[in-house]
């Protein structure tokens, strides 16, 4: 299902052991009902040890996953009814029932439908009043700002301003009011409601309605100003706010046929605007103060070239790349493709170029511009370009280049090669390709997809591999290592990918300590006695269950070395150290611990 994105590893890391494995019997003994997902949050009915089955609520929110749970649990991570939810949703999300969120239910509801509903809710349920009370008295009712704003009126709107302002002010009440109820994450619902109000302004600017765009971004930027502290006063940053409203400003601006006067209407707004909301419009006043008019621009758009470019001897600024790509994005528009070009190559928007290039055609020219790449993904993009226009041996050649240029989509840009390569019956630069792309992102599916391919070639094939796995140094992929290794019986370069990792991949270990134990008993009986005694020796009785796993691993290395006298003495001497531990001395007595 869109939108839920959850792996085991994460919900582990979430939870603590106990969690997790009460979590995960609760997921299969089937506690979980009514999962339904409004937005971005999932929620669910969990049976447990109450008559009413608890509330579970997942917030999939771009800083990651949050939850909460009507259970009185207080220790550390995730409960088990969270675990059980989110395990759902990870193994199996065609049960969600995707529902609309509530800001799109009341859309649908006029002023007098809206107060019938708080009103039959008031009656369902009174204590809200409360609530509501101080809701109103608080967000309401709240005085202005003692601030004056001196904003300048474009020329005639075409928009329903008022509308507009309201809808900010409405953004910012819902987010006070969830903050005031206990809600830490409404600041991603200000971004988010804000953002989607500019970009409205922006796909005016798209159709050809400049003054629309115009007329919005002054609405949603005169009250983001004057009542900023609203959200201000609870943690809300409004950096990524104002990047959006600056390089909308830019893009609406550079679209309209201002006059001087609008212009300045402008400029005295942006600068209200900056002193009073510490908001840099640095991109905005950029495209006002030089239009389309900027004597270099006009030059380069003449394809007078210089080798200053377009900042002569300004310092370039860091908006400049920016700048670039919103100017370039209007000319497209316009159907300026030379103009396009000639601004691209001069500010160095090397992508840009070469993809244009391409799009219209002129391929041996965007092949001979391709020794000016810098990066993968300009390879990748060009590639692409080339292939929707059918010059396939091109793009693969564009493609390779791009295996020895840096950058950090090396894995698409392999599968995307050996797809095409496969394609056009290349099946050696399809390896090639599938190699690079192994080399940057690991799995024993792509590995095996490489030894299909190979042939009577794989066993040279496969050590290049395997070298480069035993090297690799990427972020995230030790389970695609143990995985592989252990695939080819290579079980001492699995040992050492779990050696020293943390109890938390403690699946992943077990794994590779049955693998271990005919091969190399002594690491098992070391690495899992290790593991154990920390555990025991903490005397947190939650996490004694997981201490005897390990020890099991253990004794079954002791057995594999015919050495259970050893076994029963340490056994017996872990008994008598935690006596006094009950619960741990029960669990060691189990008969598959005894010899």
């Amino acid at each position: 299902m869109s939108g839920v994105d959850i792996s085991e590893l994460v919900i582990r890391d979430k939870s603590n052991a106990q969690s997790f494995q009460r979590g995960d019997e609760y997921f299969r003994t089937g506690m979980v009902s009514s999962l339904t997902k409004r937005g971005k949050q999932v929620q669910a009915e969990v049976k447990g040890s109450e008559q009413e089955p608890y509330r579970v609520t997942i917030i999939f929110d771009n800083d990651g996953l949050n939850a909460n749970c009507t259970c009185p649990y207080s220790l550390d991570g995730w409960c088990k009814h969270i675990v059980a939810t989110a395990l759902t949703c990870a193994r199996q999300p065609n049960s969600i029932l995707e529902r609309p969120p509530l800001p799109q239910l009341l859309d649908k509801l006029d002023h007098l439908q809206t107060q019938r509903l708080v009103l039959s809710l008031v009656e369902e349920h009174p204590e809200l009043i409360d609530k509501i009370d101080g809701y109103v008295n608080a967000i309401a009712t709240k005085a202005p700002a003692q601030k004056t704003y001196i904003v300048q009126p474009l020329h005639q709107k075409t928009v329903n301003t008022a509308q507009i302002k309201a809808s900010v002010r409405q953004i910012f009440r819902d987010a006070v009011y969830g903050w005031e109820n206990g809600n830490d994450h409404e600041d991603d619902n200000v971004n988010e409601g804000l953002l989607s109000l500019i970009q409205t302004a922006v796909e005016y600017c798209e159709k050809g309605d400049a003054n629309k765009a115009l007329a919005s971004l002054e609405a949603i930027t005169d009250v983001c100003a004057s009542d900023w502290d609203d959200v201000a006063d609870y943690g809300a940053d409004n950096d990524e706010v104002v990047q959006a409203l600056n390089e909308a400003w830019c893009e609406a601006i550079l679209t309209a046929d201002l006059t001087p006067e609008e212009r300045t209407d402008i400029q005295i707004n942006l600068e209200t605007w900056h002193s009073d909301w510490n908001a840099d419009f640095g991109l905005a006043n950029a495209a006002l103060t030089q239009g389309w008019d900027y004597p270099p621009l006009v030059q380069i758009l003449s394809g007078n070239i210089s080798s200053q470019g377009i900042w002569l001897d300004e310092e370039i600024p860091d908006y400049a790349h920016t700048l670039a790509l919103i100017r370039l994005k209007i000319l497209e528009r316009q159907e300026r493709y030379q103009e396009y070009l000639y601004l691209a190559g001069a500010s160095g928007e090397t992508k840009q170029y070469l993809t244009m290039l391409g799009r219209l055609g002129r391929v041996d020219d965007a092949v001979v511009g391709a020794r000016k790449m810098s990066t993968m993904e300009e390879a990748f993009a060009l590639a692409q370009t080339l292939q929707q226009q059918r010059a396939l041996e091109q793009a693969l050649d564009v493609a390779q280049q791009g295996f020895n240029l840096p950058g950090n989509c090396g894995y698409d840009l392999g599968i995307w090669t050996a797809k095409l390569a496969e394609e056009l019956g290349d099946v050696n630069l399809a390896i090639l390709a599938r190699k690079n792309a192994f080399y940057a992102r690991p799995s024993l599916a792509d590995y095996q997809i490489i030894e299909n391919l190979a042939g009577d070639d794989w066993e040279n094939i496969k050590l290049d591999l395997l070298e480069g796995l035993r090297n690799s140094t990427i972020f995230g992929v030790i389970e695609d290592k143990v995985n592989i290794f252990l695939s080819e019986n290579l079980v001492d370069d699995a040992i050492a990918c779990v050696t020293e990792l943390s109890s938390y991949y403690s699946e992943l270990i077990h794994r590779v300590l049955d693998a271990a134990i005919p091969i190399n008993p002594e690491w098992v009986i070391e690495n899992s006695r290790r593991r154990a005694e920390k555990i025991m020796d903490a005397g947190k009785s939650e996490y004694y269950y997981y201490a005897v796993e390990w020890l099991k691993k253990a004794r079954a290395a002791y057995i594999s070395l015919d050495k259970q006298a050893e076994w029963k003495k340490y056994y017996n001497d872990l008994l008598q150290i935690h006596s006094r531990k009950r619960k741990l001395v029960e669990l060691l007595k189990q008969k598959e611990m005894q010899s």
